[in-house]
């Protein structure tokens, strides 16, 4: 397995390279450990193999700064594309693949406006905005956790007069819902799916433009790497699909 050497510098980022550069390492060993147990005839650590071999390739891919690539088989439908294109990121994103995807969705379906473009680490409260892309009476609110400190920004937005979107993993859904609850304003926010949001663009967007789904897809990723160059250092959060 390749090696790294890495220069960790004094910033914020090299010293988070210096430290997933060790993480490597003891995943490495363990890899290592599991091929001598599978050699003698214990088979039974192969699952974990896979899945440290898997998760190593991926960190090794952000470390050189290699995009995520995916390929598309065109049999399936946009909601399994936008799955695959989630899961790959979610190792890798914090939050900011989910983000740039929303935005670049949102700037295609409305080319007349100039939807907000921000670094990953730009929060609300820093940077005074109402959300993440603020449009009319309208505030996007995209996360990749369960939504609880979103919640609150959106409960901002309803004494505001504004109807806040909230935008989040699929998985995160129940909770969501439950904290809008107890914010009180669970009729008066929507929460939806991220893998929702970006499949029903996609597929509202091509029969609108008589597209192919894929075409549709493809010009939103191309936004979102647009986007991203333009905010972002981390180029390995850029999308490749084929």
């Amino acid at each position: 397995m390749r090696r790294h050497r890495v220069t960790t510098g004094a910033n914020p980022v090299g010293r988070a390279r210096g430290r997933l550069a060790s993480v490597l390492d003891i995943a490495r060993a363990e890899i290592e450990k599991i091929d001598l147990e599978i050699g003698t005839g214990r088979p039974s650590g192969q699952g974990i193999r896979d899945e440290l071999v898997r998760l190593v390739g991926d960190a090794e891919d952000q470390l050189e700064g290699r995009p995520l690539k995916l390929l598309c088989n065109r049999q399936h439908s946009p909601a399994a594309w936008v799955d695959s294109i989630l899961r790959e990121a979610e190792l890798r994103s914090g939050g900011a693949v989910e983000r740039h995807l929303v935005g670049a969705t949102l700037q295609r379906r409305h080319p007349e406006i100039a939807i907000p473009n921000h670094p990953g680490h730009a929060a609300d409260a820093q940077t005074g905005r109402s959300g993440d892309f603020p449009l009319r009476n309208v505030s996007y609110h995209v996360t990749a956790t369960d939504g609880k400190e979103a919640v609150e920004r959106c409960r901002q937005n309803v004494g505001a007069g504004i109807h806040p979107v909230l935008v989040l993993p699929k998985r995160h859904l129940l909770k969501a819902n439950a904290y809008a609850e107890i914010a009180g304003i669970e009729n008066r926010i929507s929460i939806i799916a991220i893998e929702d949001f970006i499949t029903q663009n996609v597929i509202e967007m091509s029969t609108q433009q008589q597209l192919d789904f894929f075409d549709t897809l493809k010009a939103i990723v191309d936004e979102y790497n647009r986007r991203l160059e333009a905010v972002e250092t981390d180029m390995s959060l850029k999308i490749e699909l084929s």
